[in-house]
């Protein structure tokens, strides 16, 4: 009764794992033959699980939708990856999931062998809690767009950019893509007649949503490639050339292809170019190659370094005077 008993369980685990199986891969499957397999099929049915079958080349068994499914059946290892993504959620990019994750993971970890409980506990992690000001989305949030994007209708939100400034856009929306701790929304904007994303926790969507629309090509390479290359954009608003009065073998390991690229280089000096939202902030970070460097271009970005300067010294002076004559 045990052995019929976990060949039906693990039977039911095979038909959830893909849309159709053969009477003879399941039978190699569960090392059984296919007879075998046809009478716990049938036992299938009649504790009222639809498994579907057809004949003849190419026919098979299907597990149909309409009934209540087993309790999932997972490994040692998926269990544990389920308990640790769970516990995850807590401090991650959705605001209002602490409850339910907890819930789920203490329902979880009662139906857990003791051996993965234990190795659950010893794999227990303390986690920073989200600071206010960090990015999150709530969970709604989250299933609304997900779902006006599934149903192919235009979504309607105020948006408020980085500098603050506010609008109110009309979009198709077509994928929610997690960079990091952010959400965003990748979206052919109506009003600009163009591609863009847009950061989740800085919308605020309306309703009702808008029309449905007929479906465009995504950009190359799909929605996670766009947002790749639009953050990427984000970061390159300013670039500067400057010449850092170190070897080449020096500077070259702290360079990244994500801010900077070394035109050219000797066992003096190198020239290089950097990327970054401002001139501001690559005028700020030159001290870390701990070197002397020269201004290439663009001019501008001496008058940044002027700033720079003056607030040092300023700094200075005060740190001098705070330790008394």
């Amino acid at each position: 009764m045990l052995e019929t008993s976990a060949r039906l369980l693990q039977l039911l685990s095979l038909l959830q794992m893909r849309r159709e199986w053969s009477g003879q891969e399941l039978a190699d499957r569960l090392e059984i033959t296919t007879r075998t397999v046809r009478r716990d099929v049938d036992k299938l049915r009649a504790l009222g699980y639809p498994v579907g079958a057809s004949v003849g080349v190419g026919g098979g068994y299907r597990l149909g939708a309409g009934a209540e499914m087993p309790p999932l059946l997972l490994d040692d290892q998926e269990v544990l990856a389920v308990a640790l993504g769970l516990d995850a959620v807590t401090t991650g990019p959705v605001s209002d999931m602490a409850e339910a994750s907890a819930g789920a993971l203490s329902k979880l970890r009662q139906v857990m062998p003791s051996r993965l409980r234990h190795r659950l506990d010893a794999l227990s992690l303390e986690a920073v809690p989200r600071t206010r000001g960090q990015a999150s989305v709530s969970a709604a949030v989250l299933t609304d767009i997900a779902a006006t994007c599934h149903r192919q209708e235009r979504l309607r939100f105020e948006y408020r950019r980085g500098d603050g400034t506010e609008s109110r856009r009309e979009a198709e929306p077509y994928r929610l893509v997690r960079n990091g701790m952010r959400w965003y929304l990748v979206a052919f904007d109506l009003g600009r007649d163009d591609w863009r994303s847009f950061r989740v926790d800085r919308m605020v969507p309306k309703t009702p949503t808008g029309p449905r629309f007929a479906p465009r090509d995504l950009p190359a390479g799909g929605a996670s490639r766009f947002l790749e290359r639009s953050i990427g954009e984000v970061y390159r608003q300013a670039s500067a050339r400057v010449r850092v009065h170190a070897p080449l073998e020096v500077i070259a390991p702290m360079v990244s292809d994500a801010w900077g690229t070394i035109e050219s280089g000797d066992e003096s000096s190198c020239e290089l170019t950097m990327y970054s939202t401002s001139l501001t902030s690559i005028a700020r970070w030159l001290h870390a190659f701990d070197a002397d460097f020269s201004v290439l271009s663009p001019d501008e970005l001496r008058g940044e370094l002027t700033a720079v300067a003056d607030h040092h010294e300023h700094l200075a002076a005060r740190y001098r005077r705070a330790c008394g004559p």
